[in-house]
């Protein structure tokens, strides 16, 4: 039997994946998106909607149409945006063994806790304010981008609206 792509070490894998998926700073995207949404909503982020964040972010044509602002309506952008978010859905369930991964690496650091009613900083949260020694400009969009979309989420209504709204089944 073959393994599972999912299954390689991360040393087996391609050095651009390994770079860019890797749980740590996957989990980091979804702990920035996790502390605003927190910080505006005064409640945890959502568990279904932290399995969007990462391919929402990630994907450089979707990263590109993000709102500049996180009091845009979603689902006006969502409208004007649906021939890119029709990929979503696929983009969601491909990415779902690293949020996965990303989730766990997060809440066995104690970064990340989840609970009942979604996912909230742990013990110790990281430092997400201090700017990283070595980074890239696309890096710190990806970064921003995450942030944005846990104030653009706190914003709006219930976690299956949002997530109906870009094709996403709960």
């Amino acid at each position: 039997m073959m393994a599972s792509h999912w299954s390689l070490s991360w040393r087996n894998r391609p050095a651009e994946e390994a770079a860019l998926l890797n749980p740590a700073f996957c989990g980091e995207l979804i702990a920035r998106a996790t502390k605003d949404y927190e910080r505006i909503r005064a409640a945890a982020f959502p568990l279904p909607l932290s399995f969007v964040v990462l391919p929402l972010v990630l994907h450089p044509p979707t990263l590109a149409i993000l709102p500049g602002r996180a009091n845009t309506t979603f689902a006006t952008w969502s409208a004007d945006n649906e021939a890119i978010l029709t990929e979503l859905p696929d983009r969601t369930l491909r990415l779902r063994p690293i949020s996965r991964e990303a989730l766990l690496f997060m809440t066995q650091h104690r970064a990340l806790t989840v609970g009942a009613d979604g996912l909230k900083l742990g013990e110790k949260p990281l430092r997400l304010t201090v700017k990283a020694a070595a980074t890239t400009p696309d890096v710190d969009d990806i970064r921003r981008a995450a942030s944005l979309i846990g104030r653009w989420f706190a914003n709006q209504g219930a976690p299956v609206q949002i997530l109906q709204t870009m094709g996403v089944t709960p």
